[in-house]
């Protein structure tokens, strides 16, 4: 089979999305590295963890802000994760966010 088709496959067997955001555009909240590092290993779980999710799409936000002379630039990264079904350590996690 080649790659052109494993890919076609691939996208037709995701049946969830988990969006992974890194980075803030947020002047007004700064992020600090360990929140960055949080959401980074949230990215990496989600590529290397079983099931293993794919990367289906990719969006960045720029943001530029002007604080008295100093003009400030931040990004945010958003990747679009697809799995052929919810893992189930973030089910787990979820419950453990409401609790």
């Amino acid at each position: 089979m080649n790659n052109s088709n494993t890919k076609k496959s691939d996208i037709q067997s995701v049946r969830f999305i988990k969006d992974v955001s890194i980075g803030s555009i947020n002047p007004n909240a700064l992020i600090s590295d360990e929140t960055r590092a949080a959401q980074t290993k949230l990215l990496n779980k989600c590529l290397n963890d079983y099931p293993k999710g794919f990367i289906i799409g990719k969006d960045i936000s720029i943001g530029r802000y002007m604080l008295g002379e100093h003009e400030l630039t931040m990004q945010k990264t958003t990747y679009h994760i697809g799995f052929s079904r919810k893992p189930v350590w973030l089910v787990e996690e979820e419950k453990n966010a409401r609790n």
